[in-house]
């Protein structure tokens, strides 16, 4: 079974930069989605970032990171990152790695399922991101 840790959460100031990691144990299926979601306080849990690996690691990202954020992943190490530049207070959120658990057969499967959020099987515990202003 998948499982996966996420790392790298804490305070930041508008404007400032985090990277997370999540650290990925197990067999993840082949062209699989890696992803990053995040749920703010009292809001549903969204899609931020997602990489299908089965498509030369074809990310997307919601509109509201573009541009700020960036998803990659070192496969050797089965991590993956998510790097967030230029902070903002609405990003305070519980930001949280998953997997959806099977492979896709098309490059746009990945955010399609992660829009929807509960396609998505693996999950990690959350790492809290505060960005103040």
């Amino acid at each position: 079974q998948v499982q996966l840790s996420e790392s790298g959460g804490g305070s930041v100031q508008a404007g400032g930069s985090l990277r997370l990691s999540c650290a990925i144990s197990g067999h993840t299926a082949s062209s699989d989605c890696l992803g990053w979601f995040r749920q703010a306080p009292g809001g549903e849990r969204e899609d931020v970032a997602i990489i299908a690996t089965g498509y030369e690691d074809f990310a997307t990202y919601t509109d509201s990171v573009k541009g700020r954020f960036t998803i990659s992943r070192d496969s050797a190490k089965n991590i993956l990152y998510l790097q967030m530049n230029s902070l903002k207070p609405e990003d305070t959120s519980i930001y949280y790695c998953a997997t959806l658990g099977r492979s896709v057969t098309s490059q746009y499967a990945c955010a399609t399922f992660a829009r929807v959020v509960r396609p998505f099987t693996n999950w990690g515990q959350g790492t809290q991101v505060t960005v103040s202003s």
